[in-house]
């Protein structure tokens, strides 16, 4: 049933604003108890996980077309022309010409390259991919990818699996304020509360991976995760009212007793 709130991406609706991730759970079954707790219905895949040759591949085999957009992901490539080959080689098995592009060059820290992100964005686009860039939050490069084509901008609240929360918050809220495709806070989020904190300051949706697949019960913290992102986007859509500097008495100071 069509929501009037469905998060839309390239003209799909989508009922969660959830995304999730496939990596480091203990189990493949673990991995699928816990997507379907969190309500998601955009899962990435890493291509470097996944043996396309395979159609019975141990991932893939778990993740049903028909109930989840299957994204692709470039994770690993360190430069445009590596992230271009993912992304090639996962439309010519049929996975999707979906793609999450993520170019990091630099092992230790993770962060996106700008430079290089443009580069593949702008050829994948002219390719015909729906191209979802992994970012810094950086509302330059935002707007550029914006008008390049890309389909959403994702950028990071903080380094990957750090579980450092929304670091970037002055940025992420330019690029929010700024752009007109739906803003996807990717990396760092650790807790539910980080996820609520993304939606309450306007992000269309979070994309959440170590947190869950990491955490004790995976399942249980999924199903967490899509109660906080749920909650924040009740509460952006409610308006949440600015901070003061000073106490604001609730009571009335009038028409008292006394």
């Amino acid at each position: 049933m069509e929501n009037n709130d469905d998060l839309v991406i390239a003209g799909r609706r989508f009922a969660s604003r959830l995304l999730t991730g496939t990596g480091k759970f203990r189990s493949p079954e673990q991995m699928a108890a816990a997507i379907k707790a969190s309500g998601s219905q955009i899962v990435t895949v890493a291509l470097r996980r996944v043996d396309i040759s395979d159609p019975e591949d141990h991932i893939m085999k778990y993740l049903d077309p028909a109930d989840y957009l299957i994204l692709p992901n470039t994770s690993g490539a360190r430069d445009a022309e590596e992230a271009v080959r993912l992304a090639r080689l996962a439309r010519a098995a049929g996975i999707s010409d979906w793609v999450k592009l993520e170019v990091t060059p630099e092992p230790r820290y993770l962060l996106p390259d700008p430079v290089e992100t443009l580069k593949a964005a702008q050829i994948l686009i002219k390719e015909g991919f729906n191209v979802l860039p992994y970012i810094p939050a950086d509302p330059v490069l935002a707007k550029r990818l914006e008008e390049a084509g890309c389909v959403t901008v994702m950028p990071l609240g903080s380094p990957i699996g750090s579980a450092q929360g929304i670091r970037t918050k002055e940025s992420i809220a330019i690029i929010i304020e700024s752009a007109t495709v739906p803003v996807v806070v990717d990396a760092g989020l650790g807790a539910p509360s980080h996820a609520a904190e993304a939606m309450e300051m306007g992000a269309d949706a979070v994309l959440v991976n170590t947190a869950i697949a990491a955490a004790s019960d995976p399942a249980a913290m999924a199903a967490a995760f899509a109660k906080g992102t749920q909650a924040g986007r009740e509460a952006f859509l409610a308006g949440i009212r600015e901070s003061l500097s000073t106490a604001q008495a609730s009571s009335p100071k009038s028409g008292l007793p006394w």
